[in-house]
């Protein structure tokens, strides 16, 4: 298992935390999730055969939001 940190731009409520939460969990191979609306990241424990950094960022970008690098 891997733990992968992702800085996201562009969360301002609990709704915002919830939907990337909901589009993530939809990946495979997802074990934990935890996202902070004051750090503006999410933590995501995954399996890195299965499901990449880049499919990660991929589903928060596609839910509307901002990865920073």
């Amino acid at each position: 298992m891997q733990t992968t940190t992702i800085k996201i731009q562009g969360m301002t409520c609990q709704g915002c935390v919830n939907s990337i939460k909901t589009v993530l969990e939809k990946l495979p191979d997802i074990i934990r999730i935890e996202i902070s609306l004051d750090t503006a990241q999410a933590i995501v424990e995954h399996n890195p055969a299965t499901t990449s950094i880049d499919q990660l960022k991929t589903a928060i970008e596609d839910a509307g939001f901002e990865v920073i690098d």
